[in-house]
């Protein structure tokens, strides 16, 4: 996200993951429009990163689940002066079995995980490969490696965000456009509200720890950023054993000799 004095929007900026990343790119010189839904939230972020880092800080109260406002935030990508990056923190959880899970609750999920940053992403891409410069950031989750019972369709919509955002990257990165996915484990947010976390509390990282980490893997040039991966190796490993697979299936249309047989 350069150069400093550019602007960034950050989507679910009102708290966790997004608010963090609202305060480091203040912090590192960016003018920002923070989205999020709590107003009260948004606005006494803006006062103090204001005031901090004499940023110019806007506020949009949107609900991304919502069209008409997710038309509006589209709409800021396409017109907002100097703009140098979008980073797309906003995120719905729906965690629950599939014969209980709320299904309102997950269509809200796939409206803001999947569509509102497939738009929105989409937004940026036309801007920024016009331009030719700017940065789009994603975040995902190691889930989308990992299908989990009980997170179906949370587990479903990062993988499609880790896809979706690689392709972009594919596509962009000959334009100078930089997009980046973050894979974090869990981090301590309000994510699961009051209910009891599923994972020992030594797997979380603080929303501090994880966007400073995503923001050092985005300077080194890494588009994939899985925070807590201590061996890059091991992500190469995945992926070379991911294109033998993809060789292995390519190889003619035929169907495979065992549902031949009989």
């Amino acid at each position: 996200m350069k150069p400093a004095r550019s602007g960034v929007i950050v989507t679910g900026a009102s708290s966790g993951i997004g608010a963090v990343y609202a305060d480091r790119l203040a912090a590192r010189g960016h003018d920002l429009i923070l989205i999020a839904r709590r107003g009260e939230r948004l606005d006494a972020l803006a006062t103090r990163l204001g005031s901090k880092y004499r940023s110019d800080v806007q506020t949009v109260v949107a609900d991304l689940a919502n069209d008409n406002d997710l038309t509006q935030v589209e709409a800021l990508i396409a017109r907002t002066a100097n703009l140098g990056g979008v980073v797309n923190a906003a995120g719905l959880g729906a965690l629950g079995l599939a014969s209980s899970v709320d299904p309102e609750a997950v269509d809200s999920l796939i409206r803001v995980n999947v569509l509102a940053l497939t738009r929105l992403s989409l937004a940026a891409a036309r801007r920024f490969g016009a331009e030719g410069h700017g940065t789009i950031v994603n975040i995902g989750s190691i889930v989308a490696l990992m299908p989990v019972a009980g997170a179906g369709a949370y587990s479903g919509s990062k993988a499609y965000v880790l896809n979706f955002t690689r392709a972009l990257h594919a596509e962009l990165a000959p334009a100078g456009v930089i997009v980046q996915a973050v894979m974090p484990g869990p981090v301590r947010t309000e994510f699961f509200g009051d209910a009891p976390a599923p994972f020992p509390d030594a797997l979380f990282m603080t929303p501090e720890t994880l966007v400073d980490t995503a923001l050092r893997a985005l300077d080194q040039g890494e588009a994939v950023c899985f925070p807590t991966l201590d061996d890059p190796g091991t992500w190469q490993t995945f992926e070379g054993a991911r294109g033998q697979l993809v060789k292995a299936v390519m190889q003619s249309g035929q169907p495979a000799a065992r549902y031949s047989r009989g």
